[in-house]
């Protein structure tokens, strides 16, 4: 009887899995994020901002802060000024001023203002894409360089931030404990056509499809691949 109770008790299983197809995945999820909101970095680059200054700058201010909130201070600074020499010329306090919202926006500051002035003293007013040298700026880590050499110069790079990290291991792609491992097993599977492309679609799906908490996985457009790994209570599609 016991037995009985404690198989009744179990969830039903879930129905097995395709083969996990990378291409696929990545066509529906084209789909499914074309009406969604863009990633911030990509929402500017689409306005214009397309230069590795520029996206560098976004994404220093984009650390710790809402798209929402880093997209509008962004906007707001190269609305002021967008190249390195006009940068240079402002003080970090108007600096300051015009990415408020954004989460340390003092030290964001300083960043943004040391990034131009070195932009024009050692290279010129124009930063070369190369990898090295775009670390070498303080307040710019893997993910941020990554991004913006991704953007800026079509590098083939994968950044890997919370929304790659948790999709991608969520799905079984990858399995990993942090984004530093995530970004190595990226590199050596994810194909380099797909590598940037993958943070501009998985901010959307990780946003508001596939949720950190909750996630919707009845209105899911890979939920055929996906190995739903430490997903527990899953939402259905009419509790929004």
């Amino acid at each position: 009887m016991r037995r009985r109770l404690r198989a009744a008790a179990r969830p039903e299983s879930r129905p097995a899995k395709l083969p996990f197809d990378i291409h696929r995945v990545i066509r529906r999820l084209r789909v499914a994020t074309r009406t969604l909101p863009r990633a911030a970095m990509f929402a500017l680059a689409e306005e214009g901002h397309t230069t590795l200054f520029e996206q560098l700058v976004a994404c220093i201010i984009s650390v710790r802060t809402r798209d929402e909130v880093s997209l509008v201070a962004a906007r707001r600074l190269f609305a002021r000024a967008r190249t390195p020499e006009a940068v240079a010329r402002m003080r970090e306090t108007a600096i300051d001023r015009c990415i408020r919202g954004a989460t340390f926006r003092a030290a964001k500051a300083r960043q943004i203002r040391e990034l131009a002035r070195r932009a024009v003293a050692e290279h010129g007013g124009r930063i070369p894409c190369d990898a090295k040298v775009v670390r070498s700026f303080r307040g710019v880590g893997p993910k941020c360089a990554n991004l913006a050499l991704g953007i800026a110069c079509a590098a083939p790079v994968v950044s890997v931030d919370i929304h790659v990290h948790r999709v991608t291991n969520r799905w079984g792609y990858v399995r990993t404990r942090n984004s530093a491992e995530t970004l190595r097993q990226l590199e050596a599977r994810l194909p380099p056509t797909y590598r940037i492309e993958l943070n501009a679609l998985l901010v959307p799906f990780g946003k508001w499809i596939c949720t950190a908490r909750l996630p919707r996985c009845s209105e899911c457009p890979v939920l055929a691949w996906c190995r739903q790994v430490g997903v527990r209570l899953p939402r259905i599609a009419d509790s929004r």
